[in-house]
């Protein structure tokens, strides 16, 4: 989870300040009306007066900024969620150290400004009374800091709640679309109907050819029921199902598709999504012309941790937008899942369509 740094603006703390400047007032009044310390008020001159007014104020100030200050340093140490009562004890010890080294430091601003000061056994008193209500009050600003650090955490804990729920929505949409993908595949009449009327005219003309067209076609349905539920599968299973698949496509358009597949060992060892090389294959024939005198050459090649799919751009000029754009469109989605920042490129120029989906090593 994110950790908040607490932050105010400068008028926040002259608020606050001023509000506990005039409660510590309010509170020492409260605990001894009888303190000879407002006779000192009432008799002191102007000066003395306006200079007390003043350091009460900066330790006001000085006791806000300590709090706020131990908050954002426990925050790294001790934070919440993992140890929370020694996060509140050492919070309350510090705050409490913290306000003791203020007082002292008034104290010694004092001395250097009245000298030496005569006190008797009350006034000593009414200064015990004085600090003890400075750290209730310093206790009581740390606990407000708290509670409104607290709560932008819990804020915070909500929003990333709902954008995980929202991802995780996401993330089930997309999941069905890449298995409806995979089924369409599977159970698209004019891909059944095509191939199993290949088969039958290869049973009839080739029986030895027929078993291989017949084997690949299996492997196929197989690594698609398998595999469609998957995030990641390695390179080389999804390059097997790629050859399978386009052994199909040659048996049906012959040398009019060409595929051409340079890839080395060690990028075969990497993972990418399921169905997704074998998606740009089937888009690029599905969406360009392939003829005797016109082949569609297509390549699967790597370069800088993606595999990049690309062919001879020659596009078939009636076919129905509506049918564009789906399959790669649902690779995006599936990469936008898994990482934040690997997301598949696609280059077009006037001759040449290319798509790099970026490779995932194992520990990813």
């Amino acid at each position: 989870m994110e950790k908040i740094q607490k932050q105010y603006k400068w008028y926040t703390k002259l608020g606050l300040t001023l509000l506990i400047l005039v409660a510590y007032y309010l509170l020492y009044y409260l605990f001894n009306p009888f303190s000879s310390f407002w006779g000192y008020w009432l008799d002191g001159s102007t000066a003395n007066l306006l200079l007390d007014l003043v350091v009460t104020f900066v330790i006001c100030w000085l006791i806000i900024e300590s709090s706020i200050l131990i908050t954002n340093i426990l925050e790294h140490y001790f934070l919440w969620t993992r140890l929370p009562l020694w996060r509140f004890v050492a919070q309350i010890v510090l705050q409490v150290i913290a306000t003791v080294i203020i007082l002292l430091l008034q104290h010694l601003f004092y001395e250097l400004i009245f000298e030496e000061i005569t006190l008797d056994k009350w006034q000593y008193l009414e200064i015990r009374q004085s600090v003890l209500l400075t750290v209730i009050i310093s206790l009581f600003v740390s606990a407000v800091h708290i509670s409104t650090f607290l709560l932008d955490k819990w804020k915070l804990s909500i929003s990333e709640a709902a954008d995980l729920r929202i991802k995780s929505l996401e993330l089930k949409e997309i999941a069905m679309q890449a298995e409806l993908q995979s089924l369409k595949i599977q159970l698209d009449p004019h891909f059944m109907f095509n191939n199993f009327s290949t088969l039958s005219e290869l049973i009839n003309d080739d029986t030895e050819l027929a078993a291989s067209f017949l084997r690949n076609l299996s492997r196929v349905y197989r690594y698609m029921i398998q595999n469609q539920k998957k995030d990641l599968v390695l390179l080389s299973e999804e390059i097997a199902f790629v050859r399978a698949y386009f052994y199909l496509m040659y048996i049906r358009h012959d040398n009019n598709v060409q595929l051409n597949i340079e890839l080395a060992d060690e990028v075969l060892k990497q993972s990418i999504p399921p169905i997704s090389v074998q998606l740009l294959i089937e888009n690029a024939i599905k969406h360009n012309i392939a003829t005797k005198e016109k082949p569609l050459v297509i390549h699967v090649t790597s370069d800088n941790g993606s595999v990049s799919v690309s062919n001879n751009l020659q596009r078939i000029s009636n076919i129905f937008p509506s049918s564009t754009g789906i399959g790669l469109q649902n690779i995006q989605d599936r990469y936008r899942i898994l990482s934040d920042y690997k997301l598949p490129q696609i280059t077009e120029t006037a001759d040449r369509f290319c798509v790099s989906l970026p490779l995932f090593n194992s520990n990813e």
